[in-house]
């Protein structure tokens, strides 16, 4: 199973995980965050959130084209890959939401 931390304006907000088969995906909020949602589609509540394919938010925030191909040459990845990819880009995407490794400290 892997796992990564999903910041929300640089806060700590849930963790996201895989299944070993890559059929379940979950992102749980964290007990004490008080902050926005991720998303405005899964606003923050205590049950997690599980889907049956990588969260179309999450993919949603993947790159395309150009530099999707440029990523899976990169990182070795495979396509179909969609945790992998926000692991590698999760730095660097648009808007308020940052994804981590999940040993990896948030902070300024």
């Amino acid at each position: 199973m892997r796992e990564a931390l999903v910041l929300v304006h640089g806060l700590p907000a849930a963790r996201l995980s895989e299944g070993d088969d890559r059929r379940e995906y979950r992102l749980t909020y964290h007990g004490d965050y008080a902050g926005p949602p991720v998303s405005l589609a899964l606003p923050v509540r205590p049950e997690p959130y599980v889907f049956d394919r990588f969260p179309p938010f999450f993919d949603g925030l993947l790159p395309e084209g150009l530099q999707l191909e440029a990523l899976l040459r990169a990182a070795k990845l495979d396509r179909s890959d969609g945790f992998g990819q926000i692991l590698c880009v999760g730095r660097d995407l648009v808007g308020a939401v940052t994804v981590l490794p999940p040993d990896t400290e948030a902070g300024p």
